[in-house]
């Protein structure tokens, strides 16, 4: 069973949202990615992808929990696919990396898409094999394609890390750069303030 822990609704347009649920390293990297973009209406930074109930930072990042620090993307399907959601994901981290992205090293850090519905398993199932087959890496991807059953938002502090830290040296040496990147490949699919 599928369990959602988003509204559906936007309260300011009233238009159906979709969720995304992925994770692609630490979460203050894929939030800052995904925020940017046209029709994400809220990305969370969180954990996903274990049993163990109210799960912690200093829990999670021990590797032991199995939880994956994940975002969850409230998005508008009407201005951006989940297919393009999947494409900015797979741009902005290494999915050949098993649990591992950069000095981040840990399950928690691994590469997982957690479906809500059998359309968007198709979907993350076929992008990966079209990324295989065109050999985009010269690695296998490694990134998992698990059901989404339950998501736990992270401590308050770790919400919008890099709009609210962009001089911390995490931020600028490694989330910057893939912010660079986002602009450089994807500048038509961001919102105003960046163009």
């Amino acid at each position: 069973m599928i369990f959602m822990s988003q509204e559906k609704l936007n309260p300011v347009s009233s238009k159906q949202l979709e969720v995304a649920t992925l994770g692609g390293g630490c979460f203050w990297c894929t939030e800052a990615v995904f925020s940017l973009l046209k029709g994400v209406e809220k990305v969370e930074s969180g954990y996903s992808g274990c049993k163990m109930e109210n799960p912690t930072y200093e829990k999670v990042s021990t590797g032991t929990t199995g939880h994956a620090e994940v975002v969850q993307i409230s998005f508008n399907p009407d201005v951006i696919s989940f297919k393009e959601i999947l494409e900015v994901f797979f741009s902005s981290h290494d999915p050949t990396t098993l649990n591992r992205q950069g000095q981040d090293i840990g399950t928690q850090y691994r590469s997982v898409i957690f479906f809500h519905d059998d359309q968007q398993k198709a979907i993350a199932e076929q992008i990966i094999k079209e990324l295989t087959k065109t050999k985009t890496w010269n690695m296998p991807i490694v990134t998992q394609i698990e059901p989404f059953k339950i998501f736990y938002k992270a401590e308050e502090y770790h919400q919008n890390y890099f709009k609210n830290h962009p001089e911390k040296s995490y931020c600028s040496i490694i989330i910057a750069p893939k912010i660079g990147k986002l602009k450089q490949h994807y500048l038509g699919k961001l919102k105003m303030q960046l163009t």
